[in-house]
Protein backbone atom coordinates (compact mmCIF):
# COMPACT_ATOMS: atom_id res chain seq x y z
CA UNK A 1 0.00 0.00 0.00
CA UNK A 2 3.10 2.28 0.85
CA UNK A 3 4.37 1.77 -2.35
CA UNK A 4 1.13 2.60 -4.25
CA UNK A 5 0.86 5.84 -2.31
CA UNK A 6 4.61 6.58 -3.36
CA UNK A 7 3.69 5.81 -6.85
CA UNK A 8 0.77 8.16 -6.59
CA UNK A 9 1.93 11.29 -5.35
CA UNK A 10 4.98 10.59 -7.57
CA UNK A 11 2.14 10.68 -11.01
CA UNK A 12 1.50 14.23 -9.60
CA UNK A 13 1.53 16.09 -13.19
CA UNK A 14 0.61 19.36 -13.85
CA UNK A 15 -3.08 18.82 -14.06
CA UNK A 16 -5.48 22.19 -13.69
CA UNK A 17 -7.17 22.93 -10.65
CA UNK A 18 -9.99 25.59 -10.79
CA UNK A 19 -9.79 27.08 -7.00
CA UNK A 20 -12.54 29.89 -6.17
CA UNK A 21 -12.70 31.08 -2.19
CA UNK A 22 -11.47 33.66 0.20
CA UNK A 23 -7.84 34.74 -0.71
CA UNK A 24 -6.60 36.16 2.79
CA UNK A 25 -3.31 37.74 3.27
CA UNK A 26 -1.35 36.32 6.17
CA UNK A 27 0.75 39.01 7.85
CA UNK A 28 3.05 37.40 11.19
CA UNK A 29 5.22 39.79 12.66
CA UNK A 30 7.80 38.48 14.85
CA UNK A 31 9.28 39.51 18.29
CA UNK A 32 10.75 39.50 21.39
CA UNK A 33 8.18 39.13 24.12
CA UNK A 34 10.60 38.86 27.52
CA UNK A 35 8.91 41.44 29.86
CA UNK A 36 5.66 42.63 31.25
CA UNK A 37 3.96 46.06 30.31
CA UNK A 38 4.53 48.36 33.27
CA UNK A 39 1.24 50.09 31.49
CA UNK A 40 -1.16 46.98 31.73
CA UNK A 41 -0.59 42.97 32.47
CA UNK A 42 0.34 42.28 28.63
CA UNK A 43 3.50 41.05 27.19
CA UNK A 44 5.94 44.10 25.15
CA UNK A 45 6.86 42.48 21.78
CA UNK A 46 9.97 43.67 20.36
CA UNK A 47 10.14 43.77 16.93
CA UNK A 48 12.21 42.07 15.20
CA UNK A 49 10.79 41.14 11.43
CA UNK A 50 7.85 40.55 9.85
CA UNK A 51 6.84 38.59 6.76
CA UNK A 52 3.70 37.88 4.47
CA UNK A 53 2.44 34.29 3.71
CA UNK A 54 -0.81 33.33 1.75
CA UNK A 55 -3.72 32.44 3.34
CA UNK A 56 -7.66 31.07 2.96
CA UNK A 57 -7.55 30.12 -0.80
CA UNK A 58 -4.71 31.29 -1.16
CA UNK A 59 -2.92 28.67 1.64
CA UNK A 60 -4.64 26.03 -1.03
CA UNK A 61 -3.18 27.50 -4.07
CA UNK A 62 0.26 27.00 -2.61
CA UNK A 63 -0.04 23.79 -1.34
CA UNK A 64 -1.80 22.82 -4.84
CA UNK A 65 1.64 24.19 -6.85
CA UNK A 66 3.60 22.47 -4.31
CA UNK A 67 2.46 19.32 -5.47
CA UNK A 68 2.49 20.19 -8.79
CA UNK A 69 -0.50 21.10 -10.16
CA UNK A 70 -1.64 24.13 -12.10
CA UNK A 71 -4.21 26.49 -10.00
CA UNK A 72 -6.05 29.10 -11.67
CA UNK A 73 -7.40 31.64 -8.80
CA UNK A 74 -10.82 32.88 -8.35
CA UNK A 75 -11.72 35.37 -5.78
CA UNK A 76 -11.51 39.28 -4.46
CA UNK A 77 -9.21 41.53 -3.21
CA UNK A 78 -8.97 45.05 -2.40
CA UNK A 79 -7.25 47.71 -4.30
CA UNK A 80 -4.96 48.35 -1.51
CA UNK A 81 -0.99 47.13 -0.88
CA UNK A 82 -2.38 44.47 0.88
CA UNK A 83 -3.91 43.02 -2.52
CA UNK A 84 -1.42 43.88 -4.59
CA UNK A 85 1.23 41.73 -1.84
CA UNK A 86 -1.28 38.56 -2.21
CA UNK A 87 -1.67 38.68 -6.22
CA UNK A 88 2.05 38.87 -6.41
CA UNK A 89 2.94 36.14 -3.76
CA UNK A 90 0.40 33.70 -5.83
CA UNK A 91 2.02 34.68 -9.11
CA UNK A 92 5.71 34.40 -7.35
CA UNK A 93 4.72 30.56 -7.13
CA UNK A 94 3.45 30.24 -10.80
CA UNK A 95 -0.31 30.10 -9.93
CA UNK A 96 -2.82 32.07 -12.70
CA UNK A 97 -4.46 35.35 -10.92
CA UNK A 98 -6.69 36.09 -13.96
CA UNK A 99 -9.69 35.01 -11.76
CA UNK A 100 -8.72 37.04 -9.09
CA UNK A 101 -10.76 40.77 -9.08
CA UNK A 102 -9.92 44.17 -7.54
CA UNK A 103 -12.52 45.97 -6.17
CA UNK A 104 -12.49 49.15 -4.41
CA UNK A 105 -14.47 50.01 -0.78
CA UNK A 106 -13.52 46.53 0.37
CA UNK A 107 -10.45 46.10 2.18
CA UNK A 108 -8.19 42.60 1.26
CA UNK A 109 -8.78 40.40 4.10
CA UNK A 110 -6.11 40.38 6.20
CA UNK A 111 -5.21 38.47 9.53
CA UNK A 112 -1.77 39.95 11.29
CA UNK A 113 -0.40 37.85 13.98
CA UNK A 114 1.65 38.86 16.49
CA UNK A 115 4.35 36.48 17.82
CA UNK A 116 6.33 36.59 20.74
CA UNK A 117 9.59 34.45 20.85
CA UNK A 118 11.08 33.32 24.65
CA UNK A 119 14.57 33.63 24.45
CA UNK A 120 14.47 34.13 20.56
CA UNK A 121 13.11 30.34 20.00
CA UNK A 122 9.91 29.22 21.29
CA UNK A 123 6.85 31.20 18.78
CA UNK A 124 3.85 31.76 20.43
CA UNK A 125 0.71 33.72 19.21
CA UNK A 126 0.10 36.51 21.48
CA UNK A 127 -3.28 37.79 19.32
CA UNK A 128 -4.10 38.03 15.57
CA UNK A 129 -5.89 41.35 14.59
CA UNK A 130 -8.63 40.83 11.69
CA UNK A 131 -8.88 43.38 9.00
CA UNK A 132 -12.01 42.19 6.85
CA UNK A 133 -15.39 42.64 5.36
CA UNK A 134 -17.63 40.29 5.52
CA UNK A 135 -20.60 41.14 3.84
CA UNK A 136 -21.44 38.89 0.62
CA UNK A 137 -20.30 39.63 -2.99
CA UNK A 138 -22.39 41.44 -4.79
CA UNK A 139 -23.72 40.82 -8.36
CA UNK A 140 -21.33 43.18 -10.42
CA UNK A 141 -18.27 41.78 -8.35
CA UNK A 142 -18.98 38.61 -9.02
CA UNK A 143 -19.38 38.72 -12.77
CA UNK A 144 -15.84 39.20 -13.72
CA UNK A 145 -15.07 35.83 -11.63
CA UNK A 146 -17.82 34.44 -13.03
CA UNK A 147 -16.67 34.61 -16.79
CA UNK A 148 -13.27 33.39 -15.84
CA UNK A 149 -14.72 30.65 -14.15
CA UNK A 150 -16.98 29.61 -17.35
CA UNK A 151 -13.62 29.91 -19.69
CA UNK A 152 -11.97 27.89 -17.30
CA UNK A 153 -14.35 25.09 -16.79
CA UNK A 154 -13.64 22.73 -19.78
CA UNK A 155 -9.72 23.06 -19.32
CA UNK A 156 -9.18 21.69 -15.69
CA UNK A 157 -9.41 18.02 -14.26
CA UNK A 158 -11.25 19.61 -10.61
CA UNK A 159 -13.02 22.39 -9.15
CA UNK A 160 -12.08 23.86 -5.39
CA UNK A 161 -13.87 25.87 -3.35
CA UNK A 162 -12.40 27.02 -0.19
CA UNK A 163 -15.31 28.31 1.98
CA UNK A 164 -13.77 30.85 4.79
CA UNK A 165 -17.44 32.70 5.05
CA UNK A 166 -15.66 35.97 3.79
CA UNK A 167 -18.19 36.77 1.65
CA UNK A 168 -17.04 35.22 -1.85
CA UNK A 169 -19.03 31.84 -2.29
CA UNK A 170 -22.39 33.25 -1.82
CA UNK A 171 -25.45 30.84 -2.07
CA UNK A 172 -25.86 32.20 -5.24
CA UNK A 173 -22.72 32.28 -7.37
CA UNK A 174 -21.55 28.48 -5.13
CA UNK A 175 -25.25 27.14 -7.13
CA UNK A 176 -24.04 28.69 -10.48
CA UNK A 177 -19.88 26.90 -9.98
CA UNK A 178 -21.84 23.57 -9.10
CA UNK A 179 -24.47 23.35 -12.17
CA UNK A 180 -21.52 24.92 -14.48
CA UNK A 181 -19.15 21.88 -13.47
CA UNK A 182 -21.78 18.93 -13.11
CA UNK A 183 -22.90 20.10 -17.09
CA UNK A 184 -18.93 20.23 -18.04
CA UNK A 185 -18.41 16.60 -15.63
CA UNK A 186 -15.77 18.02 -13.26
CA UNK A 187 -15.61 17.08 -9.62
CA UNK A 188 -16.42 19.73 -6.90
CA UNK A 189 -14.46 19.46 -3.62
CA UNK A 190 -15.67 21.80 -1.03
CA UNK A 191 -13.70 22.71 2.29
CA UNK A 192 -16.58 24.39 3.95
CA UNK A 193 -16.90 27.64 6.28
CA UNK A 194 -18.10 26.91 9.77
CA UNK A 195 -21.87 28.05 9.23
CA UNK A 196 -24.92 25.89 10.13
CA UNK A 197 -26.54 25.06 6.78
CA UNK A 198 -24.67 23.36 3.99
CA UNK A 199 -27.41 23.94 1.74
CA UNK A 200 -25.17 26.10 -0.85
CA UNK A 201 -22.93 23.30 -1.41
CA UNK A 202 -25.85 20.81 -2.83
CA UNK A 203 -24.59 18.87 -5.76
CA UNK A 204 -20.92 19.33 -4.83
CA UNK A 205 -19.05 15.92 -4.97
CA UNK A 206 -17.48 16.14 -1.78
CA UNK A 207 -16.96 18.34 1.51
CA UNK A 208 -14.09 18.11 3.77
CA UNK A 209 -15.51 19.90 7.28
CA UNK A 210 -13.66 19.23 10.22
CA UNK A 211 -14.88 17.51 13.64
CA UNK A 212 -16.44 20.50 14.97
CA UNK A 213 -17.87 22.10 11.22
CA UNK A 214 -19.69 18.92 11.18
CA UNK A 215 -21.21 18.82 14.00
CA UNK A 216 -22.01 22.44 14.16
CA UNK A 217 -23.91 21.52 10.01
CA UNK A 218 -25.66 18.07 11.14
CA UNK A 219 -26.32 18.40 14.40
CA UNK A 220 -24.14 15.55 15.58
CA UNK A 221 -24.63 14.97 19.63
CA UNK A 222 -20.85 14.20 20.08
CA UNK A 223 -17.28 13.63 19.00
CA UNK A 224 -16.38 10.39 18.97
CA UNK A 225 -15.70 8.75 15.61
CA UNK A 226 -18.79 5.84 15.55
CA UNK A 227 -21.38 8.85 16.75
CA UNK A 228 -19.76 10.86 13.43
CA UNK A 229 -20.57 7.52 11.47
CA UNK A 230 -24.31 7.74 12.21
CA UNK A 231 -24.44 10.99 10.64
CA UNK A 232 -22.79 11.55 7.31
CA UNK A 233 -25.40 9.47 5.82
CA UNK A 234 -28.03 11.87 6.24
CA UNK A 235 -25.36 15.19 5.20
CA UNK A 236 -24.97 13.14 1.99
CA UNK A 237 -28.70 13.00 1.28
CA UNK A 238 -29.44 16.43 1.86
CA UNK A 239 -26.66 17.91 0.04
CA UNK A 240 -26.88 15.67 -2.52
CA UNK A 241 -23.12 14.81 -2.50
CA UNK A 242 -20.72 11.96 -3.82
CA UNK A 243 -19.39 11.20 -0.12
CA UNK A 244 -17.98 13.50 2.96
CA UNK A 245 -13.90 13.04 4.45
CA UNK A 246 -14.58 14.42 8.04
CA UNK A 247 -11.07 15.34 9.21
CA UNK A 248 -10.89 14.10 12.98
CA UNK A 249 -7.60 15.72 13.71
CA UNK A 250 -5.75 13.17 16.18
CA UNK A 251 -7.90 10.67 14.77
CA UNK A 252 -7.46 10.83 11.75
CA UNK A 253 -10.17 11.03 9.07
CA UNK A 254 -13.68 9.32 8.19
CA UNK A 255 -14.48 8.75 4.34
CA UNK A 256 -17.66 8.43 3.64
CA UNK A 257 -19.20 7.23 0.21
CA UNK A 258 -22.91 7.46 -1.25
CA UNK A 259 -24.13 4.00 -0.60
CA UNK A 260 -21.20 2.38 0.86
CA UNK A 261 -20.06 2.04 4.78
CA UNK A 262 -17.89 5.07 6.01
CA UNK A 263 -14.03 3.97 6.67
CA UNK A 264 -12.53 5.32 8.66
CA UNK A 265 -8.72 5.96 8.52
CA UNK A 266 -6.36 6.67 11.69
CA UNK A 267 -3.08 8.45 11.82
CA UNK A 268 0.18 8.25 13.89
CA UNK A 269 0.63 10.49 16.50
CA UNK A 270 2.43 14.09 15.61
CA UNK A 271 3.85 16.57 17.52
CA UNK A 272 0.77 19.43 17.05
CA UNK A 273 2.66 23.12 16.55
CA UNK A 274 -0.03 25.14 15.27
CA UNK A 275 -3.45 23.61 13.49
CA UNK A 276 -3.43 26.80 10.99
CA UNK A 277 -4.18 25.79 7.60
CA UNK A 278 -4.89 21.79 7.99
CA UNK A 279 -7.91 22.33 6.55
CA UNK A 280 -5.98 23.71 3.36
CA UNK A 281 -3.69 20.86 2.46
CA UNK A 282 -5.87 18.36 3.22
CA UNK A 283 -8.44 19.90 0.18
CA UNK A 284 -5.03 20.16 -1.84
CA UNK A 285 -3.53 16.63 -1.29
CA UNK A 286 -7.60 14.88 -1.66
CA UNK A 287 -7.84 17.06 -4.90
CA UNK A 288 -4.19 16.47 -6.32
CA UNK A 289 -4.33 12.74 -5.28
CA UNK A 290 -8.17 12.20 -6.92
CA UNK A 291 -7.19 14.06 -10.52
CA UNK A 292 -3.98 12.03 -10.49
CA UNK A 293 -6.13 8.40 -10.79
CA UNK A 294 -6.13 8.13 -7.13
CA UNK A 295 -9.04 6.20 -5.50
CA UNK A 296 -11.17 8.08 -2.48
CA UNK A 297 -9.91 5.35 -0.53
CA UNK A 298 -5.89 6.23 -1.49
CA UNK A 299 -6.66 9.93 -1.31
CA UNK A 300 -8.39 10.25 2.46
CA UNK A 301 -4.92 8.76 3.22
CA UNK A 302 -3.04 10.94 1.77
CA UNK A 303 -4.72 13.77 3.37
CA UNK A 304 -4.20 12.26 6.83
CA UNK A 305 -0.13 12.66 5.76
CA UNK A 306 -1.06 16.39 4.53
CA UNK A 307 -3.06 17.25 7.35
CA UNK A 308 -0.37 15.79 9.85
CA UNK A 309 2.50 17.41 8.41
CA UNK A 310 0.35 21.16 8.37
CA UNK A 311 -0.06 20.75 11.74
CA UNK A 312 3.67 19.86 12.81
CA UNK A 313 5.08 23.42 11.04
CA UNK A 314 4.17 27.07 12.26
CA UNK A 315 1.62 28.77 10.15
CA UNK A 316 0.27 28.20 6.59
CA UNK A 317 3.14 26.49 4.79
CA UNK A 318 3.02 24.53 1.56
CA UNK A 319 3.49 20.84 1.84
CA UNK A 320 5.08 19.42 -0.83
CA UNK A 321 5.48 15.98 -3.02
CA UNK A 322 9.12 15.22 -1.55
CA UNK A 323 7.70 15.85 2.07
CA UNK A 324 4.90 13.50 1.54
CA UNK A 325 6.93 10.80 0.18
CA UNK A 326 9.68 10.94 2.60
CA UNK A 327 7.07 10.58 5.29
CA UNK A 328 5.75 7.65 3.56
CA UNK A 329 9.30 6.80 2.98
CA UNK A 330 9.46 6.77 7.27
CA UNK A 331 6.35 4.75 7.75
CA UNK A 332 8.27 1.65 5.52
CA UNK A 333 10.51 -0.88 7.92
CA UNK A 334 11.42 -2.45 4.76
CA UNK A 335 15.84 -2.32 5.34
CA UNK A 336 15.85 -1.88 1.69
CA UNK A 337 14.50 1.79 1.46
CA UNK A 338 17.14 2.79 3.86
CA UNK A 339 19.48 2.74 0.06
CA UNK A 340 17.60 6.49 -0.92
CA UNK A 341 18.95 8.94 -4.28
CA UNK A 342 20.05 12.40 -2.77
CA UNK A 343 17.15 14.06 -3.50
CA UNK A 344 14.81 11.93 -1.94
CA UNK A 345 17.12 11.32 1.35
CA UNK A 346 17.39 15.46 1.61
CA UNK A 347 13.53 15.87 1.79
CA UNK A 348 13.45 13.18 4.28
CA UNK A 349 16.10 14.60 6.38
CA UNK A 350 15.13 17.70 6.26
CA UNK A 351 11.49 16.50 7.79
CA UNK A 352 13.28 14.51 10.75
CA UNK A 353 15.32 17.51 11.48
CA UNK A 354 12.20 19.66 12.23
CA UNK A 355 11.32 17.20 14.49
CA UNK A 356 14.44 18.25 16.47
CA UNK A 357 16.61 14.98 15.16
CA UNK A 358 20.50 15.53 14.86
CA UNK A 359 21.48 13.95 11.98
CA UNK A 360 25.28 12.15 11.56
CA UNK A 361 27.08 11.74 8.92
CA UNK A 362 30.54 9.20 7.87
CA UNK A 363 31.57 8.09 4.85
CA UNK A 364 33.98 5.79 3.08
CA UNK A 365 34.11 2.69 0.80
CA UNK A 366 33.29 0.14 3.75
CA UNK A 367 34.21 -2.67 1.51
CA UNK A 368 34.28 -5.78 3.70
CA UNK A 369 32.56 -5.49 7.02
CA UNK A 370 34.16 -5.98 10.19
CA UNK A 371 34.32 -5.73 13.72
CA UNK A 372 35.82 -2.27 13.31
CA UNK A 373 33.23 -0.62 11.59
CA UNK A 374 30.89 -2.01 14.16
CA UNK A 375 32.31 -0.31 16.67
CA UNK A 376 32.52 3.12 14.49
CA UNK A 377 28.96 3.01 13.85
CA UNK A 378 28.20 2.58 17.59
CA UNK A 379 30.30 5.67 17.80
CA UNK A 380 27.94 7.48 15.87
CA UNK A 381 24.83 6.55 16.49
CA UNK A 382 25.71 7.76 20.00
CA UNK A 383 26.26 11.34 18.64
CA UNK A 384 22.26 11.72 17.47
CA UNK A 385 19.30 10.70 16.43
CA UNK A 386 19.64 9.69 12.42
CA UNK A 387 23.03 7.78 10.84
CA UNK A 388 23.76 8.73 7.27
CA UNK A 389 26.42 6.85 5.33
CA UNK A 390 27.78 7.73 2.50
CA UNK A 391 29.02 5.34 0.42
CA UNK A 392 31.84 5.72 -2.41
CA UNK A 393 30.55 3.99 -5.57
CA UNK A 394 32.94 1.85 -7.35
CA UNK A 395 34.04 4.53 -9.77
CA UNK A 396 34.89 6.56 -6.59
CA UNK A 397 36.87 4.01 -5.04
CA UNK A 398 38.90 3.26 -7.99
CA UNK A 399 39.59 7.09 -8.08
CA UNK A 400 41.47 6.70 -5.32
CA UNK A 401 44.07 4.42 -6.58
CA UNK A 402 43.60 1.73 -3.65
CA UNK A 403 45.16 -1.37 -3.96
CA UNK A 404 44.30 -3.40 -7.31
CA UNK A 405 41.21 -5.05 -7.36
CA UNK A 406 39.53 -2.91 -5.03
CA UNK A 407 36.45 -2.62 -4.55
CA UNK A 408 36.11 -6.02 -3.70
CA UNK A 409 32.61 -5.87 -3.12
CA UNK A 410 30.52 -4.19 -5.87
CA UNK A 411 28.66 -1.01 -4.77
CA UNK A 412 24.98 -2.55 -4.44
CA UNK A 413 26.07 -5.02 -2.31
CA UNK A 414 28.00 -2.91 0.00
CA UNK A 415 25.22 -0.70 0.48
CA UNK A 416 22.54 -3.74 1.41
CA UNK A 417 24.74 -4.74 3.75
CA UNK A 418 25.15 -1.40 5.59
CA UNK A 419 21.65 -0.45 5.60
CA UNK A 420 20.98 -4.15 7.35
CA UNK A 421 22.69 -2.75 10.05
CA UNK A 422 20.49 -1.44 12.66
CA UNK A 423 22.69 1.21 13.27
CA UNK A 424 22.43 2.67 10.53
CA UNK A 425 19.16 4.62 9.15
CA UNK A 426 20.28 5.60 5.49
CA UNK A 427 22.65 5.52 2.93
CA UNK A 428 23.46 7.36 -0.50
CA UNK A 429 26.07 6.65 -2.90
CA UNK A 430 28.38 9.34 -4.62
CA UNK A 431 30.28 9.12 -7.41
CA UNK A 432 32.71 12.36 -6.77
CA UNK A 433 36.25 11.09 -5.23
CA UNK A 434 35.23 13.03 -2.19
CA UNK A 435 31.76 13.74 -0.09
CA UNK A 436 31.90 17.35 -0.15
CA UNK A 437 28.91 17.79 -2.56
CA UNK A 438 26.80 15.17 -0.50
CA UNK A 439 27.48 17.15 2.65
CA UNK A 440 26.15 20.10 1.26
CA UNK A 441 22.76 18.85 0.45
CA UNK A 442 23.06 16.28 3.88
CA UNK A 443 23.72 19.54 6.23
CA UNK A 444 24.86 16.87 8.69
CA UNK A 445 24.96 18.53 12.58
CA UNK A 446 27.66 16.08 13.39
CA UNK A 447 30.41 14.74 10.80
CA UNK A 448 32.43 11.85 11.92
CA UNK A 449 35.80 10.46 10.83
CA UNK A 450 38.22 8.11 12.28
CA UNK A 451 40.87 9.67 14.42
CA UNK A 452 43.62 8.64 11.28
CA UNK A 453 41.92 11.79 9.60
CA UNK A 454 43.28 14.08 12.25
CA UNK A 455 46.84 14.70 9.65
CA UNK A 456 44.97 14.44 6.26
CA UNK A 457 42.38 16.69 6.79
CA UNK A 458 38.10 15.95 7.27
CA UNK A 459 36.56 16.94 3.87
CA UNK A 460 33.25 19.09 4.59
CA UNK A 461 34.65 20.49 8.02
CA UNK A 462 34.32 24.24 7.22
CA UNK A 463 30.74 23.57 5.77
CA UNK A 464 29.78 21.59 8.62
CA UNK A 465 30.74 24.19 11.32
CA UNK A 466 30.28 27.28 9.31
CA UNK A 467 26.65 25.95 9.85
CA UNK A 468 27.19 25.48 13.64
CA UNK A 469 27.48 22.00 13.34
CA UNK A 470 30.29 19.86 14.72
CA UNK A 471 33.08 17.35 13.34
CA UNK A 472 34.04 14.87 15.90
CA UNK A 473 37.23 11.78 15.20
CA UNK A 474 36.70 8.93 17.14
CA UNK A 475 39.03 6.20 18.08
CA UNK A 476 39.51 2.91 16.05
CA UNK A 477 39.98 -0.37 16.58
CA UNK A 478 43.68 -1.31 16.56
CA UNK A 479 44.32 -3.45 13.94
CA UNK A 480 41.06 -3.58 12.62
CA UNK A 481 40.89 -2.23 8.94
CA UNK A 482 39.41 -3.61 5.41
CA UNK A 483 43.44 -3.66 4.04
CA UNK A 484 44.43 -6.20 7.07
CA UNK A 485 41.18 -8.28 6.70
CA UNK A 486 42.39 -8.91 3.22
CA UNK A 487 45.67 -9.54 3.70
CA UNK A 488 44.59 -11.70 6.50
CA UNK A 489 42.78 -13.74 3.52
CA UNK A 490 45.34 -13.67 1.18
CA UNK A 491 47.70 -15.15 3.84
CA UNK A 492 45.31 -17.69 4.80
CA UNK A 493 44.02 -16.78 7.65
CA UNK A 494 47.38 -16.57 9.38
Amino acid sequence: MLSRLIEIVESFGRQRILLVGDFILDRYVYGDAERISPEAPVPVLRKQYEEDRVGGAGSVAANLQQLGMNTVCCGLVGLDDAGHRLRALLQSMGANTRGIVSISGRPTTRKTRFIGLAQHRHRQQLIRVDDEITAPMSESDARPCLEVIAGAMKDVAAVCLEDYDKGVLTAGLCRRIIDMARQAGKPVLVDPARIDDYAKYTGATMLTPNRSEFRLATGCPGTAVETIKAHVAGLIEACDLQGVLVTLDRDGCLLALRGREPIHFPTRPRAVYDNTGAGDAVLAMLVAATASGASWEEAAQLTNIAGGLEVEKFGCVPISREEIIADLTLSAADGSAKIRPLPRLVAELRLRRSRGETIVFTNGCFDLLHAGHIHFFRQCRALGQVVVVGLNSDASVRAQNKAPGRPIMPQDERAEVLAALSLVDYVVIFDEPTPAAVIEQVCPDVLVKGEDWAEKGVVGREFVEGRGGRVVLVPLKPGLSTTSVVDRIRAGGR
